[in-house]
């Protein structure tokens, strides 16, 4: 199942969605390094995709922590980038008097997991008319979502997304409970696996948050064989260089490999 995104190509295939990009735009040469090479991949392997990147992150462990290069600049990159690609774009909104805004640069508002639970953010989301992609909450079981979805359809936009990001186990640490995919599906909506933020350690000591990219093909793999949708990655050329979840990142030059071996999963169990 697919999203009814504009401009999202490739989707007369079997394939799976991605929802790939950068974790926050840091400029726009990074952006359209990353862009040109996932579209390069997404064509060749026909895999429909939306561009993924935060203009904004509100959600940091430090006052001192990398936020943005400002708004309206982040934005427009995004919109140069859907517009040189033609495909659709992403980027995550954090209070409701931002929903208006972003959606004048791009296709998909997506809300984070922390605020699934905002009435506010959802129906500013929904009123736009956009893609909305819901993330399920860390501390949420995946049946508190049909709450979520029916907040932006009771506000007139049945074009929902949801995503599945891990919940938290502890202290600084996630578990992936793959029913969770099964459960968000009968919602009758495109389901996404995050299959990085879901390797996420939150909260270290340090103030910087750690990651586990070495199970990234793991989480994506099982995601695959369950039936979710699509999958949800962050990416960068040089991760350590990231301004923001270099952590838990996977290089660029490792998604082509990724992908291959998920397409062949997918192949399989279809």
């Amino acid at each position: 199942m697919f999203p009814q995104t504009p401009h999202l190509k490739h989707t007369n295939t079997n394939n799976f969605f991605i929802m790939a990009g950068p974790c926050a735009i840091e400029s726009e040469d990074v952006a359209f390094e990353i862009a040109e090479h996932i579209n390069h991949l997404s064509n060749l392997y026909q895999i429909p995709w939306i561009f993924k990147g935060s203009y904004r992150k509100a959600n940091r462990s430090r006052l001192d922590s990398f936020t943005g290069i400002g708004d309206i600049k982040a934005l427009e990159i995004l919109q140069k980038v859907g517009k040189h690609y033609n495909v659709p774009t992403v980027t995550d909104i954090h209070e409701a008097n931002e929903a208006a805004m972003a959606a004048g640069y791009v296709d998909v508002l997506q809300i984070p997991a922390f605020l699934f639970r905002q009435t506010d953010l959802l129906v500013a989301a929904a009123q736009t008319g956009k893609t909305v992609n819901i993330k399920k909450g860390q501390f949420a079981s995946s049946n508190a979502m049909v709450h979520a979805v029916n907040k932006v359809k009771e506000s007139g936009n049945n074009d929902i997304i949801l995503t599945e990001r891990g919940n938290m186990f502890g202290y600084g640490d996630m578990i992936v409970d793959f029913r969770n995919i099964a459960w968000m599906k009968e919602n009758n909506l495109p389901v996404v696996m995050d299959i990085t933020h879901s390797l996420q350690q939150p909260n270290q000591n340090t103030g910087v948050t750690g990651g586990l990219p070495e199970l990234i093909e793991s989480i994506a793999k099982a995601a695959i064989a369950v039936g979710a949708d699509g999958l949800f990655l962050e990416t960068h050329p040089r991760p350590k260089e990231a301004k923001s979840d270099g952590a838990n990142m996977l290089p660029l030059d490792q998604l082509e490999t990724l992908l291959i071996k998920l397409i062949k999963l997918r192949k399989a169990i279809i």
